[in-house]
């Protein structure tokens, strides 16, 4: 295990390499026909064009804040001017993941339509191979950002607690531009969404992804913008805001003589980072398991290898974490043992997948949420809106009874720490589990790719049904990254009480409920700036349709023959195919991308700078203790909203999806689903997954300042005495500590401590033995009795 620590980016360089590889393969796959590369081009270049002037505008904003925080670091104490390169090679490696997987998401969405040519089981290679390209580049650079920066940290000879600090800036500039990604991908999907299907679906009546439809092009690349370049940014931050989180527990351990043996007593530090990395290997392995035949089921195979990785990851977890912790160790008087921390682990991973059914049952085809929306449907757009939001209220309560008992069962074993690495169990099979989620808009590009190109029916169906199956990953993947999300967001939170010397979050206390109060509002208020920049911006993308359709001759009299043969050209005589055939390649698809560009990179700017100052201020004229009540209103808030947005949109989705295979596309139904279906579209790829960003976000800001308005000695004391009243109201407690020390004949020393307590006339006594040398019992009995002397200095005179 030495051996591994001391080569711990080696993982992170092996999923690149792999990463290399896998995206030569897809580059020589065949691209298809002319009229199909044209189709890509224009998908790849509106897709480029968005990311570089995303980019650009995110660059000033990286630079800005990385020399506010190295002022920051400078002066203060506990930190240092080198969190801003944290900042700066955390925001870098977030980009770089989002533009690795956008560049081959526009390479393998044609490949996987010349695939499907062929062969079921040959187009989702091309696609998850597409997938696994994303999923491993964003492990691979959060494993080899983290442990190299780690270890040129550590032999500055700082301080454990200052190495983390810096460190934790590496997962603020992740947050900053999943943040934006998440937020500007969203709007601009979003926006192209909304325009093609009310102006094309209801008011041209012409089938989805139709080359006479404008908007068409932006709806093909706001899939890659928000689906791939969107999620991995997410996915990424939590990767590693889950593994800093943990790492700052784990050092409250450094000091405990059961750790001193092995690793310089940084087993608990290094823990996170170890399974990160044998999580590399095991979404390796996994993506070998991913084929299919023809006449097999796409979501098998997928299935297959996403649990047979996870298989593979709880056996080597066990091993890890026996050799990287002692088998037991008690801090604050409370003993902990290296398989309450392996279990802690196993609750997190069961609760995402858990959590991912959950999702797939209330958002999935044939399942009876959904099948009440389409029956709702039938009555009108009113009543399909009132389902979809009983659907996604009630969806809430599942997944945040599973999230509540991974917690509780996390705690029990391994108390904070083990709710953190719980979050690192969850996420350590990321690379394969953001490869399914990546499969899913290569698979929907592709299906549009084929319409487009007017390719034979089977093409279409094949495609089809990749695409259905990757809205059923999306909707587990989103699910997933919910729950992710409220475990990392929980880590970095006990962080920061850490870090800041918060024993406890107080809600009598004014100041902390105002904070709560503050906090469970901001995710209503970021998720209505999200909603209305939608709007907005697919009212400038409908007007530029209708303008198009009405305005272009070509168009116009396509749409008539369109209309006339209710979109089946097959049919069309040889006079209407040649009207319909000139139309081709007339829309302004560049149009449409740079309104959709345009109107994202505007809209994201007050959402995302709101996150980041808002704990600012709160922390800085607040103090610590309300920065930590925003911090718990805006997790328990946040976590709600992001599953309601998200199950809902998801529900309404695939209510019109069900509608349209019933072939009942231009009934009173169909529109009444289309309408809803809209509705629900920010709610699913604009604010809901932002939220997950937002509650992380705040807390990885709140952990960066935590040192600048950290409570100090007399504070945290006179915090305790302030609260004292309130524990002894109804009890009166004495303690009596005795230690008997004798010394054993091969040199070691025994120490027995017994505790007789006295609650209210019921006497207790329990009683501890350590033994070891001199030093390591008088530490073991020191250890306990600090954690005595916290309890009783504010219960007894002991």
């Amino acid at each position: 295990m030495e051996l591994i620590v001391s080569y711990l980016p080696l993982f992170g360089v092996a999923a690149l390499v792999f990463v290399f590889f896998k995206n030569s393969w897809v580059s020589k796959q065949d691209g298809g026909n002319e009229k199909m590369a044209r189709i890509a081009k224009n998908i790849a270049d509106g897709a480029m064009s968005f990311l570089k002037a995303e980019y650009k505008i995110l660059s000033i904003f990286v630079i800005a804040v990385a020399i506010l925080l190295y002022f920051k670091g400078t002066y203060e104490t506990g930190s240092n001017g080198m969190v801003a390169v944290s900042f700066v090679v955390g925001a870098f490696c977030s980009a770089l993941a989002g533009f690795i997987g956008m560049k081959v998401a526009t390479k393998a969405n044609v490949r996987t339509t010349q695939a499907a040519r062929t062969s079921l089981g040959k187009a989702l290679e091309v696609a998850f191979a597409g997938g696994a390209v994303m999923g491993l580049g964003v492990v691979g650079l959060g494993v080899l950002g983290l442990s190299s920066l780690f270890m040129l940290y550590s032999g500055q000879g700082w301080a454990i607690s200052e190495v983390l600090n810096v460190l934790s800036g590496f997962s603020l500039g992740a947050s900053s531009i999943a943040l934006f990604a998440r937020v500007g991908g969203g709007i601009y999907t979003k926006a192209a969404d909304v325009g093609a299907d009310l102006v094309g679906k209801v008011e041209a009546g012409i089938p989805e992804d139709h080359p006479l439809n404008p908007a068409t092009i932006a709806d093909n690349v706001g899939d890659n913008v928000g689906d791939v370049a969107g999620m991995g940014a997410d996915l990424f931050e939590s990767y590693v805001g889950s593994i800093i989180g943990t790492m700052v527990l784990g050092a409250a351990f450094v000091t405990i003589p059961a750790f001193q043996t092995s690793f310089d007593g940084l087993g608990a530090i290094y823990l996170p980072l170890i399974l990160a990395a044998v999580g590399i290997v095991m979404s390796i392995i996994g993506t070998f398991f991913v084929k299919v035949k023809d006449g097999g089921d796409p979501q098998t195979a997928l299935n297959i290898g996403e649990f047979g990785s996870a298989g593979l990851m709880v056996v080597a977890s066990y091993f890890v974490i026996d050799q990287m912790l002692p088998q037991t160790w008690i801090f604050k008087g409370i003993e902990y043992t290296s398989m309450g921390v392996f279990w802690a682990t196993i609750a997190g991973l069961v609760a995402g997948l858990l959590v991912g059914k959950v999702t797939e049952y209330y958002t999935a085809t044939g399942k009876k949420p959904v099948m009440s929306i389409v029956r709702q449907s039938e009555t009108g757009a009113a009543t399909n809106i009132i389902a979809g939001l009983g659907v996604g209220m009630m969806s809430t309560a599942i997944p945040i009874l599973l999230i509540a008992s991974a917690i509780l069962v996390s705690h029990h074993f391994a108390g904070l720490y083990g709710i953190a690495i719980a979050a690192v169990g969850m996420l350590a099979n990321t690379g394969i589990q953001l490869a399914v989620d990546a499969y899913g808009p290569i698979s929907d590009n592709a299906g549009g790719i084929a319409e487009m190109a007017e390719l034979p029916k089977e093409v279409r169906q094949r495609t089809d049904k990749l695409d259905a199956v990757g809205n059923t990953t999306a909707a587990i993947g989103k699910g997933f990254a919910i729950a992710s999300a409220a475990l990392t967001a929980l880590a970095l939170f006990a962080a920061f009480m850490q870090t800041a010397n918060l024993t406890s979050i107080d809600v009598s206390q004014p100041k902390i409920m105002a904070g709560l109060l503050v906090g469970g509002m901001l995710p209503f208020v970021f998720s209505a700036l999200a909603m209305n920049a939608v709007g907005r911006a697919a009212m400038a993308m409908i007007e530029e349709v209708r303008r198009q359709f009405r305005d272009i001759p070509q168009l116009k009299a396509a749409l008539v023959v369109m209309k006339k043969y209710d979109s089946d050209m097959s049919k069309a005589s040889e006079e209407d195919r040649k009207i319909f055939d000139e139309a081709d390649g007339v829309a302004d698809y560049s149009k449409c991308v740079e309104i959709s560009t345009q109107a994202s990179l505007r809209e994201m700017v007050l959402p995302g700078l709101m996150a980041i100052t808002v704990p600012v201020l709160v922390g800085y004229i607040g103090g610590a203790q309300m920065l930590g009540g925003l911090l718990a209103g805006v997790t328990v808030s946040g976590v709600l909203m992001a599953i309601f947005q998200s199950n809902a949109g998801g529900a309404w989705d695939n209510a019109k999806k069900t509608i349209e295979e019933k072939g009942l596309k231009g009934t009173d139904a169909h529109k009444a689903a289309v309408v809803g279906d809209t509705v629900g579209d920010p709610f699913k790829d604009t604010s809901g997954p932002s939220l997950n960003i937002l509650l992380k976000l705040m807390s990885v800001v709140a952990l960066v300042i935590a040192p600048s308005i950290a409570l100090s000695a007399d504070e945290v004391a006179e915090y305790a005495r302030e609260n004292a009243p309130t524990e002894m109201i109804s009890h009166e407690i004495s303690k009596e500590v005795q230690v008997l020390m004798s010394t054993n004949e091969d040199g070691s020393v025994k120490a027995t401590v017994t505790t007789t307590s006295i609650d209210n006339g019921i006497v207790t006594t329990d009683e501890k033995v350590f033994e070891g040398t001199a030093e390591e019992v008088k530490a073991e009995i020191q250890n306990l009795k600090d954690v005595k002397v916290e309890v009783i200095t504010s219960t007894s005179d002991n």
